[in-house]
C-alpha cells in the first residue's frame, strides 16, 4: 500500500475554486467578482507602464546576472519599501530602529513574521478580526501558534465596523497578544477605522501590552494615495510601538506573480537590529532560502528614481479612480432599480473588495441563475465590474435580493 494512501483530500480554496467555475462556464454574460486582482474596464488584467519601462531597463541591463540575492534580499528594496511605508522623515528610519525584509510577497512577509514571533519570542495567541481574509489563520497556525482568536469588526446591520465590539474583545486579549491589523482597505469589508478610531486602538494595545502585526497589501491603491493609506501604521510607529507591517507589491504595482514584498520591522532602539536580523536570516534560510530577483529589481527602479515613482503614482490612482467610478456606478443603478435595503456602504467602503451584505441564498441565486461568481460571504471584488456589466450585475442583485425579501 502507498504511503499517501490515507491522505485525505484537502477542501478547496473557495476563491480558486470560483475562478475555475466562471472559466468553464459558456455563459456570454457571466462577471468574475471573485477574483483578488485589478481589472481594466475591459476586464482585462493591466501591465502598469511605469512597470514595463522598468522590465525594459533590466533587460537591457547587460551587467545583471543570475546569482543570489542575500537572504533577506536587496537593500535598495528594503529600504525604499520601508520608507514607503514610515516616510521620508521618519524618526524610526533615521535612528535605524526600522528595517525591512524583502519575503515572497505579503503572504510571505506574514509567514516570516509569525515564525519569529512564535519560534523565538515564543507568542502563542493571535488575533485577527472577524471576518479577515481567510490566510491569516493558515499563515499563523501553520507557523506554530497555537491559539487563534478573532475579534470583533464587522457589524452586519449597520453595514459598518463593529468598533464597540472590536475594542471589548482587544481589551479582553492577553498580555502580549499578536493583533492582526489591515493597514488600508480591509479585506473583505473594504471598511477602515477612522483615524480617531485608530487612536482609541493604539491606546488599548498599548495598555494591554499587545503586539501589533499590520499587513498592508493596498497601499497607494486604497485611495491613491500611499501617504494617506499609510497613517495606521506611522501613527503606531510615532506612538513608540515595536511593531511588523507585511507589505505586498501585487497590488499597487500589479506584481501579482513576481512575489515581491518586504517584511517592516520596528524596534525600540537600533541594538537589538542584528540579533533580531539573524535569527530571520536562519528562518529564511530553513524556508526558501532567499528571496526571487526579477519582481525586487522592478520596485527597486521604481521607487528609487524620481521619474519613475512620478509615473506610479499616477498608475495607482488611475487604478484607484476606476474602482470609486464603479462603486458609484453599481450604487446608482441599484438605487435607480429600488433595490431593497441600504447600499450606501458600497460608496463608503475603499479598496479593492465591497461586503455587499448579500446572503449565501442571495449569492447562491446570482452564480447559478446568472453566472455572476461572488464569495458566498457576499464579498465582492469591485475590479470585476466594468461599464459594460454593471447594469446586468445590479439587476441580477435586485433580482435576488427582491426574491429573497418576497419570501420572508
Amino acid at each position: 500500500m502507498s504511503i499517501f494512501a490515507n491522505v485525505e483530500v484537502g477542501p478547496p480554496v473557495e476563491v480558486f475554486a470560483l475562478n475555475q467555475a466562471c472559466l468553464k462556464d459558456s455563459n456570454p454574460n457571466k462577471v468574475n467578482l471573485g477574483v483578488g486582482a485589478y481589472r481594466t474596464n475591459e476586464g482585462k488584467p493591466w501591465i502598469l507602464p511605469v512597470v514595463k519601462k522598468a522590465e525594459a531597463a533590466i533587460v537591457a541591463d547587460g551587467s545583471l546576472n543570475h546569482e543570489y540575492l542575500p537572504v533577506l534580499g536587496m537593500d535598495n528594496v528594503t529600504n525604499a519599501a520601508t520608507t514607503l511605508l514610515l516616510g521620508d522623515e521618519s524618526e524610526a528610519i533615521k535612528s535605524k530602529r526600522a528595517f525591512g525584509v524583502q519575503c515572497l510577497s505579503g503572504t510571505g512577509a506574514l509567514r516570516v513574521g509569525a515564525e519569529f514571533l512564535c519560534r523565538i519570542l515564543k507568542r502563542t495567541t493571535f488575533y485577527y478580526s472577524s471576518p479577515t481574509w481567510e490566510n491569516h489563520h493558515k499563515v499563523f497556525v501553520y507557523a506554530g501558534f497555537a491559539e487563534p482568536r478573532t475579534y470583533r469588526y464587522w457589524h452586519q446591520e449597520r453595514r459598518g465596523i463593529d468598533f464597540e465590539g472590536m475594542i471589548e474583545d482587544l481589551k479582553g486579549a492577553p498580555e502580549g497578544a499578536v493583533i492582526i491589523l489591515h493597514a488600508c482597505a480591509h479585506n473583505p469589508t473594504g471598511v477602515d477605522p477612522t483615524q480617531e478610531q485608530w487612536k482609541k486602538i493604539a491606546d488599548v494595545c498599548e495598555q494591554k501590552k499587545l503586539f501589533p502585526f499590520f499587513d498592508s497589501a493596498y497601499q497607494g491603491f486604497a485611495s491613491g494615495d500611499p501617504n494617506k493609506d499609510a497613517f495606521a501604521v506611522r501613527y503606531f510607529v510615532e506612538r513608540g510601538f515595536e511593531l511588523f507591517c507585511a507589505q505586498s507589491f501585487a497590488k499597487n504595482f500589479g506584481l501579482y506573480n513576481e512575489r515581491i514584498g518586504n517584511l517592516t520591522i520596528v524596534q525600540k532602539n537600533e541594538s537589538t537590529k542584528a540579533a533580531v536580523a539573524s535569527q530571520i536570516t536562519l528562518l529564511i534560510r530553513g524556508m526558501y532560502s532567499n528571496p526571487p530577483a526579477f519582481g525586487s529589481r522592478i520596485v527597486n527602479l521604481v521607487l528609487n528614481d524620481a521619474t519613475l515613482r512620478a509615473e506610479w503614482m499616477e498608475c495607482i490612482k488611475t487604478m484607484s479612480s476606476r474602482i470609486i467610478t464603479m462603486r458609484k456606478a453599481l450604487y446608482d443603478e441599484l438605487v435607480a432599480l429600488k433595490t431593497p435595503g441600504t447600499w450606501e456602504h458600497i460608496t463608503q467602503q475603499i479598496g479593492m473588495f465591497s461586503y455587499t451584505g448579500l446572503n449565501e441564498k442571495q449569492v447562491d441565486i446570482l452564480i447559478k441563475e446568472f453566472s455572476i461568481y461572488l464569495l458566498k460571504t457576499g464579498r465582492i471584488s469591485m475590479c470585476g465590474l466594468t461599464e459594460n456589466n454593471v447594469k446586468y450585475v445590479a439587476k441580477a442583485i435586485n433580482e435576488a435580493v427582491t426574491r429573497a425579501s418576497s419570501k420572508i
